[in-house]
């Protein structure tokens, strides 16, 4: 089994096994992408490319156990990238491009579960507002961030998925103006 689908089983192994005692999907995401995303970049040499490949299967493991559950998919997308910025902080990697990457990641595995895209959109740019604010970070651009790399791979699952994430991530979030950055726009 490669190190990949380990980090994968090993967060909705995580998930599941939290949401059943406690029932809350978004602090259970919270708490096991937080923890596998630190030891799987832990010692790594190649941060970045370490960082995109366990930021991608923690994210499916994520929306496979929330999908197992029944669990609300905007908590746990909020989840994942509150996770995945805790886990990143460690080794300095917690950065726009993390946000970007996991909002792609969220959008990509819920197009192949087929789960509500706007829903896990909004719950990215929530999840992305909370962790920038945490971490230092200007929480108008990690909703940006999250928004518009959400828009980007909605486009490229198709013109409803990118309508559907559009809507959701259009407007105030938390509190925060969101703006997007056009995807074809250069």
């Amino acid at each position: 089994m490669d190190q990949n689908h380990t980090l994968m089983q090993s967060v909705k192994h995580g998930i599941v096994s939290a949401t059943e005692g406690a029932g809350d999907v978004a602090s259970a995401a919270v708490g096991a992408v937080s923890h596998t995303v630190a030891k799987a970049i832990e010692g790594v040499g190649d941060i970045a490319t370490s960082l995109v490949g366990a930021t991608a299967e923690v994210t499916r493991g994520a929306i496979q156990a929330v999908t197992e559950v029944g669990g609300d998919l905007g908590g746990a997308t909020k989840g994942v990238v509150i996770g995945v910025l805790r886990g990143t902080k460690k080794a300095g990697a917690a950065t726009f491009d993390t946000i970007g990457h996991t909002a792609e990641a969220v959008i990509h595995t819920t197009a192949d579960m087929a789960g509500d895209f706007g829903a896990a959109a909004k719950g990215l740019v929530e999840g992305a507002i909370e962790g920038a604010k945490e971490l230092g970070l200007d929480p108008a651009q990690a909703a940006s961030t999250a928004a518009s790399a959400a828009l980007r791979a909605a486009g490229k699952v198709g013109a409803e998925a990118g309508q559907q994430v559009r809507n959701a991530v259009t407007g105030t979030i938390a509190g925060v103006k969101v703006v997007l950055k056009e995807p074809f726009k250069k």
